[in-house]
């Protein structure tokens, strides 16, 4: 980066600030100035630190679709949009023709070989069937539903429990962070890290967990970043690809070791004829689903399918967790509603609870649209992108040509009129329930949080039963209060995390 500023910033600075100055004087965007060499990519360093509400300015002012031009061949150029009907187009109607593109590989090539990486048509087929199948079996729903139930008994509500007797200020994304990289772990590797600490341990941060951040953070560095530099930083090892380079080190190191205990584990159990009923892991399902077809499962294979799910476990669900309780807390009249909806449907007479399931969680419909809103307005990834292979035209008149990247803003999608109308920008749970009571069905390309058409979110029934079980236990014991003062801002990064965390005060809740 100290390259590219070297050579290109003396050349263009005062030429840029000169330009800018005379269109903020006319009111015209900035995006309208394109610069030579350099393109537009000035723009998106300028406002990089809120770069998710520019977004939202600029597409906006150009109809929900922008073709965005970056320095000359760096491979820069692509279209935004938040249009629907274009989103819509690229993941369902002409699915076929939009897939993932070299660069993404290259970007996202932490994740190896696995699903998220698969741009071959049949390949990605045969793949999410096997997974599909794998996460619609009623063992491993059952498996993941105790895991998450156990978690919150013994370490999260506890460790809220201890905060709120001291009376202390906690970060609550950090504590969720730590929660749900728990739980991905032992739902999918078997093994279960205990990162949240109680009052016999003291606050530490493993390693490979902490190396995990790093990556999410480097990943985001090669969006802004020309392919030219970040590779050169690669080369050289400098830079963030040398934290990412450390990172990915420690967590692989992490991811085989879980797999080869996992082996060791089923190898022993299979010389001692030894059943266990109770380990429905992911890497154990998988091990298992390969010894009954006669299909090889490599421990790279087995490595490149953990990392999908543990960083799609992890950081994803504790980022919308944690916009979802700070939603909830600055909007008293909406936990309240989501108390009441608690207290009739999950509590007996007694003021007991009934024992926690798919049926109780099913008819909080208030909860569901609270949780909906929080998507709705702070997507856990901001960005998705696909690349055209072929010519196309989207049904916003733009011409796409062939190797020409198309990103769509989940983000601006979220906060758009002609979307949700004029009250886009509240937080309105109401507007996802019916006047008989029931969800509504908002179609994916519209509500795009879990992605839409056969790329969908394979975690998305997950996700909800998580964040639903989490909800109802926190809210009922406890009250969460933003720290005055406290800053509330979307983190620059792959996943929408709060800047500055979630600093709160905890109270026990008088029930």
């Amino acid at each position: 980066m100290l390259l590219y500023i070297g050579v290109f910033l003396p050349i263009v600075l005062s030429f840029i600030f000169h330009q800018i100055s005379r269109r903020h004087k006319r009111n015209i965007p900035f995006a309208v100035l394109k610069l030579p060499i350099i393109g537009m990519l000035h723009y998106l360093l300028l406002n990089l630190s809120n770069i998710h509400d520019y977004a939202i300015f600029v597409l906006k002012h150009y109809g929900g679709t922008l073709m965005f031009e970056g320095p000359w061949f760096t491979n820069m150029n692509f279209i935004l949009t938040a249009d629907p009907t274009n989103v819509h187009h690229i993941t369902t109607k002409n699915f076929s023709n939009y897939g993932k593109g070299s660069n993404f590989s290259e970007i996202f090539d932490v994740f190896g070989g696995g699903i998220i990486n698969s741009d071959n048509l049949h390949a990605w087929k045969k793949e999410r069937s096997v997974l599909h199948s794998l996460f619609q079996r009623q063992s491993l729903k059952i498996f993941l539903r105790k895991a998450i139930q156990k978690k919150l008994e013994n370490d999260l509500v506890p460790f809220l429990d201890d905060t709120s007797e001291v009376g202390a200020e906690v970060d609550l994304q950090f504590a969720l962070r730590r929660f749900t990289f728990d739980i991905a772990c032992s739902c999918f590797l078997g093994y279960d890290p205990h990162s949240l600490p109680n009052k016999n341990t003291k606050l530490s941060q493993p390693t490979y967990q902490r190396a995990l951040v790093v990556i999410e953070e480097s990943l985001f560095h090669r969006h802004i970043t020309p392919r030219c530099l970040w590779k050169l930083q690669e080369w050289l090892q400098i830079g963030q690809e040398k934290k990412f380079k450390e990172a990915r080190e420690i967590f692989d190191k992490f991811l085989y070791e879980c797999v080869a205990a996992k082996r060791e584990e089923k190898n022993r159990c299979n010389s001692t004829k030894e059943v266990d009923d109770t380990d429905h892991d992911l890497l154990g399902v998988l091990m298992e689903e390969g010894d009954q077809k006669g299909r090889i499962m490599d421990d790279k294979y087995l490595r490149d399918t953990a990392f999908t799910f543990v960083s799609a476990g992890s950081g994803t669900i504790s980022a919308s967790l944690s916009w979802f309780f700070w939603l909830v807390s600055t909007h008293p009249h909406v936990e309240a509603k989501i108390l009441e909806e608690i207290k009739e449907n999950c509590m007996n007479q007694d003021g007991t609870w009934i024992a926690s399931g798919v049926e109780e969680f099913g008819k909080l419909a208030y909860l569901h649209g609270a949780i909906c809103e929080a998507l709705r307005l702070f997507p856990t990834v901001p960005y998705d992108h696909k690349c055209a292979i072929k010519s196309d035209r989207l049904p916003s008149g733009h011409h796409v040509s062939p190797n020409t990247m198309i990103l769509y803003s989940l983000y601006a999608m979220g906060r758009m009129e002609e979307i949700w109308g004029h009250d886009c920008m509240e937080f309105k749970p109401e507007r996802w329930i019916s006047e008989s009571g029931e969800i509504i069905q908002i179609p994916a390309h519209k509500f795009i949080a879990f992605n839409a058409g056969p790329r969908n979110c394979l975690g998305k029934d997950i996700t909800f039963t998580e964040m639903k079980m989490v909800a109802v236990a926190i809210l009922w014991r406890f009250q969460m209060k933003v720290v005055d003062g406290h800053p509330i801002t979307p983190r620059v990064s792959v996943v929408l995390t709060i800047e500055q965390g979630l600093k709160v005060k905890v109270t026990k809740r008088c029930t």
